[in-house]
């Protein structure tokens, strides 16, 4: 009879123990899942030709990357930089974006900037605002990234 007993104590034990598991696992997945909605975003690369980009207006730190931060989706976030003619001449800019990864993240995603089609004198230095706007329809993308550039165009 005791043996009866501790088949029935064991096999209840076992059955709680695999419904302790199997709710991990769910709880998990579920918590897992939410955050496909979420994205660590930062642009790889951020280069000027012709022109300096900066993080301070006496542009004494040169920006190379875009940290974003964290993005979920139809959200957006502000970053702003200094950019600076570094050539001989008088310059308008330019803004594009490149080499997105995965590359189908280009198609949920806006980058737009505050340049209001100014001429920047030589060693002229302005402020400019970039802000990364995502798509509420974006899914399953947790990392990307993508190279933004500032070209300087001769006016």
């Amino acid at each position: 009879m005791q043996k009866k007993n501790f088949k029935n104590y064991f096999t209840k034990k076992t059955i709680f123990a695999a419904a302790c598991i199997l709710a991990i696992v769910v709880l998990s997945t579920a918590i897992g899942d939410s955050s496909l909605n979420r994205s660590i975003v930062y642009a790889e690369s951020m280069k000027g030709i012709g022109t300096g980009i900066y993080w301070d207006q006496a542009c004494m730190n040169k920006t190379f990357s875009l940290k974003w931060g964290q993005l979920e989706a139809g959200s957006s976030n502000n970053l702003t930089v200094y950019v600076r003619n570094e050539g001989n001449s008088a310059v308008s800019l330019s803004l594009s974006t490149s080499n997105w990864v995965p590359s189908t993240t280009s198609r949920y995603m806006i980058l737009n900037w505050s340049y209001a089609n100014q001429v920047l004198k030589t060693n002229e230095v302005i402020p400019i605002e970039l802000t990364l706007t995502i798509s509420p329809t974006i899914e399953g993308t947790t990392d990307f990234s993508f190279v933004t550039t500032v070209t300087a165009i001769g006016v």
